[in-house]
């Protein structure tokens, strides 16, 4: 049974707070056997995780920012454009060879797809039912429930945006330590997943730091028009 955390955030994402080398070695340190490096609409953290030394073995992946949400791609070392159609961004990463887990489906104010596109679970690979960063949990159930009666594979990650809450969020699998194996498992539904909550204080000060900086992007664009 190989323990993995399957969403994790770099400094390569804007906003991540952690370097690849202290949010890998927080994942030995924690004991788990796989983490996914899925930064926002970047992939330059994922190829730099692949060339550290690690007991840990590292999934490479994006988080896409579809038109319509967000949606977890592992296996790629490719970028794959933003504000494409969430169907449409399926369809490349199925090219690619990777597999589609729809993240944080039903999270407000989180870019969860199944909130705009009701058949989002059904164009995926597998559901994170578990995200650690939740206020009170009812997403994360509601993303449990209809993906079991829709028969989903159900996934958790931390989504970790700073390397002390990484191993958060895990998906246990029932696979040998490689890469194809864990996928086919993940796809077969060989998998659980479970953890523990990211304390609130830290997913509101970071939620805050990410809504300052996107006021201030803006702010910047309509100075500049």
């Amino acid at each position: 049974m190989l323990t993995c955390d399957l969403h994790v955030h770099t400094n390569f994402s804007k906003d991540g707070e952690s370097s690849v080398e202290e949010i890998l070695r927080q994942a030995e340190a924690v004991g788990l056997d796989v983490i996914a490096i899925t930064d926002h609409d970047c992939v330059d953290g994922a190829k730099k995780a692949l060339a550290f030394k690690t007991s840990v073995l590292v999934i490479p992946g994006i988080e896409v920012s579809t038109k319509q949400g967000h949606l977890l791609v592992l296996g790629t070392t490719e970028l794959i454009p933003a504000g494409l159609d969430v169907r449409e961004t399926v369809q490349i990463a199925r090219r690619m060879g990777a597999i589609v887990i729809l993240p944080h489906p039903y999270h407000v104010w989180r870019h969860g797809v199944a909130r705009r596109v009701r058949a989002a679970m059904n164009i995926v690979d597998a559901v994170e039912a578990f995200n650690s960063r939740y206020i009170v949990g009812s997403a994360n159930r509601k993303a449990g429930r209809i993906a079991d009666r829709l028969e989903k594979p159900c996934v958790g990650g931390s989504d970790a945006h700073n390397a002390r809450f990484v191993g958060y969020g895990r998906t246990f699998v029932e696979a040998e330590p490689e890469i194809p194996a864990i996928f086919e498992a993940i796809r077969r539904g060989q998998v659980s997943c479970g953890g523990r909550k990211t304390p609130l204080r830290t997913y509101t000060r970071q939620s805050l730091n990410n809504t300052w900086r996107k006021l201030k992007r803006l702010t910047r664009r309509l100075r500049f028009r």
